[in-house]
C-alpha cells in the first residue's frame, strides 16, 4: 500500500520537471550520472561538517534520483541498461553519504560506538536494496518492508537539517536492517522456504 501511495505521489511530483527536461533533450543515463556526480558533492559537504547545508542538498539530489526514470519512461528510453545504471548508482549514492558522515566523524574523534553505528546504518541500507534486487531475480515482489529508500533519504536529510545526526543513524541502522529481515522473510515464504 505504502509503495502504491510513493509511486503515485512521485509520477505527480515528476511530472512538470520531466516535461522540462524532455525540452532540454538530456539523455535518462546522463542524468543519472550527473545526479550521482552530485551527490559524491554532497558527499564532500558532509565529510566537512555542514550538516544543514548537506541536508538541503539531499533533498534536492534526492529529486533528480527519481526524475531519470520519468524521463526515461516520457521519452520512450527506457532501456535494461539503463535501470541496470540508475540502480547501481544508486548504492553507490547511499554508500558516498554514509562515508561523508563517517569522514567527518572520524576526524573529529568520535567515539567507537558512533562510527559503528554509521557502518551499521550505511549496511543496511545497503541490504534493504540488495534484498529488493535479488528478489526481484528470482521473480518475487522485492518491494515489501517498512522503510525503503526514500524513507531513508528523507529522514537522512531531516536529521541534517536538525543536527540530530545520532538519533537519525539509530533510526536508519534498526529500521532499514529490520526491512532487509522482512524482505528475506518475504521471499522466504514465498518459495516455500525452498
Amino acid at each position: 500500500m505504502l509503495a502504491k501511495v510513493r509511486h503515485a505521489l512521485a509520477l505527480r511530483i515528476s511530472k512538470f520537471p520531466t516535461t522540462l527536461l524532455v525540452k532540454t533533450g538530456i539523455s535518462p543515463n546522463a542524468l543519472t550520472i550527473f545526479g550521482f556526480a552530485t551527490i559524491l558533492v554532497v558527499a564532500w559537504v558532509l565529510s566537512t561538517g555542514r550538516f544543514l547545508l548537506g541536508g538541503f542538498l539531499v533533498l534536492l539530489t534526492a529529486s533528480l534520483d527519481f526524475l531519470d526514470g520519468a524521463l526515461a519512461r516520457a521519452t520512450g528510453r527506457s532501456t535494461k541498461f539503463g535501470a541496470f545504471l540508475d540502480s547501481s548508482l544508486d548504492r553507490y549514492s547511499d554508500a558516498a553519504l554514509f562515508l561523508g558522515l563517517l569522514a567527518y566523524y572520524a576526524s573529529k574523534g568520535s567515539s567507537y560506538y558512533q562510527i559503528v553505528l554509521i557502518g551499521a546504518a550505511l549496511t543496511g541500507s545497503l541490504a534493504t536494496s540488495y534484498t529488493r534486487a535479488r528478489a526481484e531475480a528470482l521473480g518475487v515482489k522485492g518491494e515489501v518492508g517498512l522503510f525503503t529508500r526514500t524513507e531513508r533519504i528523507v529522514l537522512l536529510a531531516i536529521g541534517l537539517i536538525a543536527n540530530q545526526m545520532i538519533v537519525i543513524l539509530w533510526i536508519i541502522a534498526v529500521l532499514s536492517n529490520f526491512t532487509a529481515l522482512q524482505r528475506i522473510y518475504h521471499v522466504w515464504r514465498q518459495s516455500g522456504g525452498k
